[in-house]
């Protein structure tokens, strides 16, 4: 995959992250990369230039000698390296890496391309450095978890390889490399910038559009087997509210649900109204889908943007200024999060509805028989009901938040990091309810059998036939929601996710 600093998608972050696509520079990049820097080794003979001959945040004041420039470099690393927790997962590491890398590529950071080179060269070699997930305010850029990175780039520090966390050093030559040397300004820039908001929330924008979709579909499923009724998806009441989602949502209900012969058989029935679950799905899932496409555009923007401080032009002006602060990404993140949240309301609901006998005519919690001695899948719902309350935690917006650093230098923080994080972990909990609800609606929808419902719904039913077992009596559930999530992510073409979710 080639990368030039304005190209880059959310598919291609994804399927470098996951599915290692290879990733080289285009050739024009490198040019520019020289020329900028031979502007900002010029600029800085006569002129200070904030991280290139300065300290920096509140100690942007001191002036540093040019035989220290490399040691400063190397010291902001070190000292940034601050990250605590968990280790972020590698993935999303290599994501990281591919914005901060197609970052840079826009030439306004004034570094030399072997550092560019550097960075791709670990990505493509799969040498991905130990970040810990926590310690990024989002706010002169994702400065604890990129420093980690760089560490790792200059040989310091541990990094996997090959399925091992070994010292970057013994990684980086066990792949062919060696360190980088950073010069002046560099490792400023490999500091600075939104990457690890960028990279996470791209990835987690991502797969929540792939797995929408077949949330569609897994929703059609839960309608018929709920005798619902299809007149709410009707053209003509979304053309009267023309939002773009609502009516794309109606349109593939109505595609999922042409020619059910379960519907055919209620047509005329006497219930007048499904709840709002049934009833309202094109426009919940549809302001979800209008959401989902708008963090897409903001992130997308955002990995293709310069975010290094100071900007290097082309006639050789080094500016200071913010584009370092998260703020547009961290607010997405959190609307994004809202409406993930909600869209799991809506999903644990309906769950409710498949197995609740107050609520249908199916067998008690869809059990075959001998209620009482056999629960059936009662507790699936208990399961889904803490995803969704744990999710409205999660869903509180990190952006809302702010903590001066850098002795009130830098006095406004956009969190985003934070808000990054609580994406993912909202998505998991998601893709684990879409799960349920799937399992779920494909029993309650063999009950209609041998009525069949629309044809793509009979795929997926086929499609889960396959991983699942008859149920007869009670048995431990688990590892059928954990085949039936394989199955719905395959089908949304993250198989590789898949394994990496599930472990298979």
């Amino acid at each position: 995959m080639l990368i030039d600093g304005e190209h880059l998608s959310l598919k291609e972050l994804y399927d470098v992250a996951y599915n290692y696509e290879k990733v080289e520079i285009d050739a024009t990049v490198i040019e520019l990369l020289k020329q900028r820097r031979l502007f900002l080794e010029e600029e800085s003979k006569t002129n200070t230039i904030y991280g290139v001959n300065t300290g920096f945040g509140i100690l942007a004041d001191k002036k540093i000698s040019p035989g220290d420039l490399e040691i400063l470099q190397r010291n902001l690393v070190l000292s940034h390296a601050a990250g605590t927790g968990k280790t972020l997962q590698k993935e999303l590491v290599r994501a990281i890496m591919l914005v901060r890398t197609n970052s840079l590529c826009k030439g306004l950071s004034g570094i030399r391309p072997d550092v560019v080179s550097h960075l791709v060269d670990m990505l493509n070699e799969d040498v991905i450095p130990v970040v810990p997930e926590k310690g990024s305010v989002g706010a002169s850029g994702d400065l604890s978890p990129l420093a980690h990175i760089a560490m790792g780039m200059i040989g310091l520090g541990k990094c996997l390889f090959r399925g091992e966390v070994i010292e970057s050093q013994e990684a980086i030559k066990r792949a062919g490399l060696n360190p980088i040397v950073l010069k002046a300004k560099e490792g400023l820039s490999l500091l600075n910038g939104t990457a690890f908001m960028a990279g996470i929330g791209g990835c987690a924008t991502y797969i929540a559009r792939q797995v929408f979709e077949e949330a569609i579909t897994v929703s059609a499923m839960s309608v018929d087997a709920l005798m619902g009724s299809t007149s709410p998806f009707d053209a003509r009441i979304h053309l009267a509210r023309p939002h773009p989602g609502q009516g794309y949502v109606s349109t593939r209900l109505r595609d999922c649900l042409e020619g059910s012969e379960i519907r055919n058989s209620h047509l005329k029935c006497d219930m007048v109204q499904d709840a709002y679950t049934l009833r309202t799905i094109p426009q919940v899932y549809g302001a979800i889908c209008d959401t989902i496409e708008y963090t897409r555009e903001v992130i997308e923007r955002e990995i293709n943007s310069a975010t290094d401080n100071p900007l290097i032009f082309d006639n050789g002006d080094a500016i200071s200024g913010g584009n370092f602060h998260g703020e547009p990404v961290a607010l997405v993140l959190d609307f994004l999060s809202i409406a993930l949240t909600d869209m799991g309301n809506m999903i644990e609901r309906r769950i409710d509805r498949l197995v609740n006998p107050k609520l249908n005519d199916l067998p008690p919690f869809l059990t075959t028989g001998r209620e009482g001695l056999n629960s059936g899948y009662m507790i699936w719902q208990y399961t889904a009901a803490a995803l969704a309350s744990e999710n409205k935690t999660l869903a509180h917006p990190a952006s809302a938040d702010s903590i001066p650093t850098s002795g009130f230098q830098e006095d406004h923080v956009s969190m985003g990091a934070w808000g990054a994080r609580k994406l993912w972990m909202i998505l998991e909990n998601l893709m684990t309810m879409i799960s349920i609800e799937a399992l779920l609606a494909y029993r309650a929808l063999g009950f209609r059998h041998p009525k069949k419902s629309g044809p793509s719904i009979e795929e997926l039913f086929g499609e889960i036939k396959n991983v699942v077992p008859e149920y007869l009596e009670d048995r431990y559930f688990g590892d059928e929601f954990e085949n039936v999530l394989e199955v719905i992510l395959e089908r949304a073409g993250l198989e590789a996710l898949g394994r990496k979710v599930i472990g298979k």
